[in-house]
């Protein structure tokens, strides 16, 4: 199967769980919305990795391009448009934009495009930087950096990102999960080693930090093409 192929096979899988399984569930941890205790260290980790991420970006964002590639219900795409920033916001499912929309501020969405569809496709435009927060981590090595290679043909600046590190922890995770049939299982994490990746791209690629709170495991990257 070719690297296309095996994208748009995960993209797929990755849109049924978000647009038809998981949306209610998405919607609420990303709420105020009690949860239980495991979902609670999971918004926590979401919650330190997003503004880990924004801190690698410029405070004053007045009129820079950002693509949030995976915005899911829209709290990146809210504080980078409050810092000023000219946002084109996709994600893979139509339900999960329509929240994000719902939830922004009406004094922001002038400075707010979303879409919904694939965060690669090259008609989004040009940008000046790109942040992917836990968007690229059901996707192996190959898709991850002809990802990041279509990306930075558009990209002025860095693309901030972030993989499921390859940990004793997830690595158990990854395995058990395949032990599910298909039809019963979401959309499988693949751990990664950040020295894997990237290894055939121009450019720079530097671990940032490691984010982990109870069951929320996330390594942030910065690659500047």
């Amino acid at each position: 199967m070719s690297d296309a192929a095996t994208y748009a096979a995960t993209r797929e899988r990755v849109e049924d769980y978000f647009d038809r399984t998981a949306t209610k569930t998405w919607e609420r941890l990303t709420s105020d919305a009690p949860v239980s205790r495991i979902r609670q260290t999971v918004r926590e980790g979401r919650d330190t990795m997003r503004a880990l991420m924004l801190s690698r970006l410029p405070a004053d964002l007045t009129g820079v391009r950002v693509l949030d590639a995976g915005c899911g219900p829209g709290a990146m795409t809210a504080v980078l448009a409050a810092r000023g920033a000219e946002v084109t916001a996709v994600d893979i499912s139509p339900q999960l934009i329509g929240i994000a929309e719902a939830r922004l501020d009406a004094a922001l969405r002038g400075r707010v495009r979303f879409h919904a569809g694939d965060m690669l496709d090259p008609s989004l435009g040009r940008f000046d930087h790109v942040v992917a927060m836990d968007s690229l981590i059901y996707y192996d090595a190959a898709d991850i950096d002809a990802a990041l290679s279509r990306l930075a043909e558009r990209t002025a600046g860095t693309i901030v990102f972030t993989v499921a590190p390859r940990t004793p922890l997830l690595m158990a995770m990854f395995t058990v999960g395949k032990l599910f049939p298909r039809s019963d299982r979401s959309p499988v994490m693949q751990p990664h080693a950040p020295r894997d990746l990237a290894r055939g791209l121009p450019g720079t690629l530097t671990k940032v930090e490691r984010v982990s709170r109870g069951f929320y495991i996330s390594e942030c990257l910065e690659y500047a093409p």
